[in-house]
């Protein structure tokens, strides 16, 4: 089993490769579910990295669904090819139509685009799937597509309640392209995703730092919440994730 960690910093990337993650899924806005990381944040990931780890930056033009204009797509196709130009080991994409399936047309544009710029780029399909009608015919679809994996929440709120269906996405794949569970996983989770046959679990190990005492005067929010509010990548929690996985590795190799 894989350990991946979402990170938002160059910081975070480092401490993530410090603390023997095998992948960092890089993005910026994780509050917002995540978007693409700008060129200035990959480049400096990378550095903190100093190849200790695979980066995989997320392409998602804006928030909120996964139904792309034509010029997203578009925005996207660019961020693609500048991100692995600049040393990205692959992409993490997704799209849907409006009766929630996978959008065949953007996501294949998107593939092609990658592997134009890389074609050794791995693929992976975030968790757009768990918005979708049917994950099982949505794994299909990519396992034709040629993804490398697929992150999800087995279709549920969290993983851990998703358990029975990334069991079943496990199946389906039969190793075809690996199914990582991702969202809402907890430390505690992670023998049981272990034990049902995921090979990767992706966590995003966050903290909030806050310095709210300075707050006097805001620069303005979506909501009435700290507005000096921001995540970091913990450490300790990526060394616990990890300390669970090498367990779990040694003791029932999968």
């Amino acid at each position: 089993m894989k350990l991946e960690i979402a990170v938002v910093s160059a910081a975070g990337a480092g401490a993530a490769a410090a603390e023997g993650a095998d992948r960092i899924e890089l993005c910026s806005s994780l509050e917002l579910g995540g978007v693409t990381p700008s060129q200035g944040l990959m480049e400096a990931s990378l550095e903190h990295v100093d190849g200790r780890l695979e980066t995989h930056p997320l392409i998602r033009c804006r928030p909120g669904d996964f139904r792309y204009s034509a010029s997203d797509v578009d925005t996207m196709v660019h961020e693609i090819r500048h991100l692995l130009a600049q040393g990205a080991h692959g992409v993490v994409v997704g799209a849907l139509t409006a009766s929630g399936d996978v959008d065949l047309r953007t996501v294949q544009r998107l593939v092609d685009a990658a592997k134009e710029a890389n074609p050794a780029a791995q693929l992976t399909f975030h968790r757009a799937i768990d918005k979708s009608r049917d994950p099982l015919a949505a794994l299909d679809q990519l396992m034709e597509l040629g993804f490398t994996r697929i992150l999800t929440s087995g279709h549920a709120a969290t993983a851990g309640a998703g358990l029975d269906t990334l069991s079943d996405m496990v199946e389906r794949a039969s190793g075809t392209l690996e199914i990582m569970a991702g969202g809402g996983l907890t430390l505690e989770d992670i023998p049981a995703m272990h034990a049902a046959g995921l090979s990767a679990v992706h966590l995003s190990a966050k903290r909030t730092v806050s310095t709210l005492a300075d707050a006097a005067i805001s620069l303005g929010t979506q909501d009435d919440g700290d507005p000096t509010a921001y995540i970091v990548t913990d450490r300790e929690i990526v060394r616990a994730a990890k300390a669970k996985v090498n367990a779990l590795n040694l003791s029932m190799p999968r």
